[in-house]
């Protein structure tokens, strides 16, 4: 009996550069951080951090970061889309949903 081999998962996530002080940062963790994970988005693309002057992570960045915070859709090691700044909860959403959208990431398999 032949069997069809299981489609192999990307790894994707959402890579967010921070550093101490940053002010756009601690808003978004006040704002979004908290109901994050148990969004339809958390799950498609679970949330990383990663410290923008001590850390160095292990992605083909598609250029260097330099504000935070950054968020980079990554998928299979390879930065996909990122959103530059924080401008807010409900821009924010409406960029992630954008990001998701043309990485063809579905929000439907998540939930």
């Amino acid at each position: 009996m032949l069997m069809a081999p299981l489609p192999v998962l990307a790894d994707t996530y959402l890579l967010m550069a921070e550093e101490d002080g940053c002010f756009w940062c601690a808003k978004w963790n006040k704002d979004i951080a908290h109901i994050y994970p148990k969004t339809a988005e958390g799950k498609a693309a679970p949330l990383r951090r990663y410290d923008l002057h001590s850390e160095t992570p292990d992605v083909e960045f598609a250029r260097r970061v330099h504000y935070t915070p950054t968020f980079i859709l990554v998928e299979d090691g390879k930065e996909r889309d990122r959103i530059e700044g924080y401008p807010g909860e409900d821009f924010f959403w409406s960029l992630l949903s954008m990001m998701l959208t043309r990485a063809e990431i579905s929000l439907e398999e998540a939930s």
